[in-house]
């Protein structure tokens, strides 16, 4: 970046620091959504919960399946990101 560019953009260098503070915070956000442990931990919190009877099957069922689709969307994620850093 020149000096003409930078003294230009100068008054952007707040924004552009906000911007990257956001994109860090989605794709942690977003890494903690799709962990495979979580959704394993969440699985098993609804088995226990619907065992204990604090859950009615219907529940149970709608919450396994979310999550089960969190673990399918975030294990192919996952080989993307692997395909993407592949040289």
């Amino acid at each position: 970046m020149g000096l003409i560019t930078g003294l230009v953009t100068l008054p952007l260098a707040p924004l552009r620091g906000v911007v990257a503070v956001a994109e860090q915070i989605q794709r942690q956000a977003e890494e903690e959504f799709f962990d495979p442990v979580r959704i394993r931990e969440q699985l098993a919190e609804v088995a226990r919960r619907r065992d204990d009877g604090e859950l009615t099957p219907e529940e149970a069922t709608a919450w396994e399946d979310e999550l089960v689709e969190r673990l399918v969307e975030g294990q192919a994620r996952a080989r993307e990101d692997a395909r993407g850093k592949q040289p």
